[in-house]
């Protein structure tokens, strides 16, 4: 391991108001988000460093023990950091038992939308040459302890920068008030959502692309959503995966997840799943955060 990257064995006890002091590393392949999840958090009012070298981090926490009223940091780690990188792991597991509640985000995307990205932004890859695709293969190497420590794993290939940063501000503006629920609306022929907890089908339910009138229209309105459940086991199935969540919501939340996302699908991803998605938002936000997205409703 790397010198300096370790802490004292001997764990010291934290100060009582930063038992609660939640820490947030953002990581993966160059070109993925990384920086605008960062600015995406300092919004929310992290505290937020980037590019920490990893043999700081005690140092780093130490500071945040002077300072009682920052109650949420966030901090890149990246490949740049190559020579500490294959320490992470112990320093995780030395920070975890000091008491710190650490999470580790690590997005990605697909290699043509990253070579895509760096020709139209002109950027120089950290570890590429004159070959872009192994470099992309040499940083997923050196980042994978980081990987297997992720609680989320976030695929961006799909999103823009603006779709980035109000995902990352919707899934830890609400931290500290519970759970924070995404719910997610999306058609199977586009594929299903990379950062999904749990997904469930609808394709079962009547096709309202079938019904003349109702074909150019969504889930959002009221047309559609009256036709969706009107058919019996629409309001049967809301009702069991409703029960289903509020099953599993608290045990999620005492295993320490402060954010689910449950994505519905159906073939387009324009009616059924997004019908489906209003009625158990509504059945789901009372007392919690949730937020709602229509990942594919406008396509086609």
């Amino acid at each position: 391991m790397a010198k300096g990257l370790s802490v004292p064995k001997k764990a010291r006890a934290l100060p009582s108001d930063q038992q609660q002091l939640r820490t947030l590393i953002i990581t993966g392949i160059s070109g993925a988000g990384k920086t605008t999840a960062l600015h995406a958090v300092e919004d929310l009012g992290f505290h937020c460093v980037d590019n920490l070298p990893l043999p700081l981090l005690p140092a780093f926490f130490e500071t945040l023990d002077a300072e009682p009223e920052v109650a949420r940091a966030a901090m890149v780690v990246d490949a740049r950091l190559k020579p500490h990188i294959g320490g992470f792991a112990q320093a995780y597991e030395e920070q975890l038992a000091e008491g710190r509640r650490l999470e580790v985000l690590y997005l990605d995307a697909r290699d043509d939308v990253l070579i895509r990205r760096f020709s139209q932004t002109r950027r120089r890859h950290p570890l590429a040459g004159t070959d872009l695709r192994a470099g992309l293969m040499a940083e997923r190497r050196i980042l994978e302890p980081l990987r297997a420590h992720a609680l989320t794993c976030l695929d961006t290939s799909e999103m823009t920068v603006h779709q980035l940063k109000r995902h990352i501000q919707e899934r830890y503006e609400g931290e500290g008030e519970g759970m924070v629920i995404s719910l997610v609306s999306f058609g199977f022929r586009y594929g299903v959502p990379a950062e999904a907890d749990l997904i469930f089908d609808v394709r079962f339910l009547p096709n309202p692309y079938f019904v003349e009138g109702l074909r150019p229209l969504t889930g959002l309105d009221p047309r559609v959503s009256d036709y969706v459940f009107e058919q019996p086991d629409a309001p049967e199935f809301a009702s069991r995966t409703h029960d289903y969540l509020e099953f599993l919501l608290p045990r999620y939340r005492a295993e320490g997840k402060v954010y689910l996302t449950v994505a519905i699908g159906c073939t387009g991803g324009r009616h059924r799943s997004v019908a489906m998605v209003e009625e158990l938002g509504q059945a789901l936000s009372d007392g919690r955060v949730v937020h709602k997205r229509h990942r594919d409703h406008v396509r086609g």
